[in-house]
């Protein structure tokens, strides 16, 4: 789907449900991970996360249209606009939009590295993403000291 298909979706899903036209622009924005669309509070706009079309198809891609077009008609009306409002709440289940979005598995970026250590005192050995200071820091265990095992290279 193209911008110009998604600014005419957007468009349609307005009138029909809210019956009141949507004057700026909606768009695609290739850099939302673990959203499915915001709502630019200084522009107005709309910005879309094209993935959740493509994963989970038109009709949760539409909710999530409905959800971005309550925090803008809202906002315009000059009333609660954010998750929290009562206003908003109640348009959100009036017009049938989602409350949150799915999770798009494999979005995270899980390369890297793994590091183990190991408790020098009681035996306890934990995994760690990112490499500690084992002169620094103690075991939470039992305050041992610590030592780096294994460093392990994630794909």
């Amino acid at each position: 789907m193209s911008d110009e298909e998604l600014q005419a979706l957007v468009k349609q899903v307005s009138i029909e449900f809210f019956h009141r036209p949507f004057h700026h622009r909606a768009l695609f924005n290739s850099r939302l991970r673990t959203t499915g669309g915001r709502y630019l509070l200084s522009t107005h706009n709309l910005e879309f996360n094209a993935r959740q079309l493509e994963y989970f198809g038109m009709e949760a891609f539409i909710k999530i249209i409905k959800h971005e077009l309550c925090h803008y008609h809202l906002h315009l009306s000059r009333m609660g606009y954010r998750h929290r409002d009562r206003d908003f709440q109640t348009l959100l289940k009036l017009v049938g939009g989602s409350r949150f979005c799915g999770a798009i598995p494999d979005t995270r970026n899980t390369s890297g590295n793994r590091y183990t250590y190991k408790c020098m005192s009681c035996g306890v050995s934990f995994i760690r993403k990112r490499k500690i200071d084992t002169n620094r820091y103690v075991c939470g265990a039992c305050g041992g000291k610590i030592r780096l095992i294994n460093k392990e290279r994630i794909k």
